[in-house]
C-alpha cells in the first residue's frame, strides 16, 4: 500500500512528543485499568517503547494482511467466529471508542462513558462487503489521527483518569490498551487465521 502522508510523516520523525510526556509514560498500575484490560496492558507493556509501538503497529498491519484476497480475508477459523476481515473492522471500531475515551478522559471530563457490545457492532457493520484495503487504509487513518492526539498530550492530561463501562480507567492506561488490543488480535491472526490460509 503507498504511503500516506500521515504515515511519511511518522517515518520522517516529523511527530515531537511532548517531551514531558514521553519521560512519564510508564506502564499504568492496576489501579488505572479494570482486570478485563490487564492482557492488553501486558502486551503493550512487553512492547518497551510504546509510542514507537503506535506508528509500527500501522506497518505490522499492512505486512501481514495487506497481500491478502478478498477471498482470504472472508476466511474464519470456525462458524461463529469473525472472518480476518471482520477482526480489522473490529480493530477500527475499538480504536474508534478507545480514542473517544482518551479524548474525553484527557481533557478532564468526568462524564462517564458507557461501554459497548462488540458483537453486535460486528454484526451490524457487514465488515465482509468491505474491500480489505479500505479496512486497511481506514486503521491507519484512525491511528495516525491517534498519534498526533497523543503526541501533543502533557503529562497532567495523561494522568487524568475517568469512568468508562463503570470502571476507572486513566488517558495513560489507554494508549496502552490501543497498543495491546491489536497485539492481541494480531497474535490471534498469526496463531489461527493465517496458518490455515498461506
Amino acid at each position: 500500500m503507498k504511503n500516506s502522508s500521515c504515515q511519511t510523516i511518522i517515518q520522517q520523525g516529523g511527530l515531537r512528543y511532548n517531551q514531558n510526556m514521553m519521560n512519564k509514560l510508564t506502564p499504568p498500575t492496576s489501579e488505572e485499568y479494570a482486570p478485563f484490560y490487564a492482557d492488553y496492558v501486558q502486551r503493550a507493556t512487553q512492547k518497551g517503547d510504546v509510542l514507537a509501538a503506535l506508528s509500527n503497529q500501522i506497518e505490522a498491519i499492512n505486512s501481514t494482511l495487506g497481500s491478502l484476497t478478498d477471498e482470504q480475508a472472508r476466511f474464519r477459523f470456525g462458524p461463529a467466529e469473525w472472518s480476518i476481515k471482520e477482526v480489522v473492522g473490529h480493530l477500527n471500531d475499538v480504536e474508534r471508542v478507545f480514542s473517544y475515551r482518551l479524548l474525553r478522559i484527557s481533557r478532564n471530563d468526568a462524564t462517564p462513558l458507557p461501554g459497548f457490545e462488540q458483537e453486535d457492532y460486528v454484526r451490524e457493520a457487514g465488515f465482509d462487503n468491505h474491500s480489505l484495503s479500505d479496512l486497511i487504509q481506514e486503521f491507519e487513518f484512525l491511528r495516525c489521527a491517534n498519534i498526533l492526539a497523543i503526541s501533543h498530550m502533557t503529562e497532567v492530561a495523561i494522568e487524568r483518569r475517568g469512568t468508562a463501562s463503570g470502571a476507572t480507567i486513566s488517558a495513560r492506561a489507554l494508549i496502552y490498551m490501543l497498543v495491546g488490543h491489536v497485539e492481541h488480535h494480531m497474535a490471534s491472526l498469526h496463531e489461527k487465521y493465517l496458518p490455515e490460509i498461506n
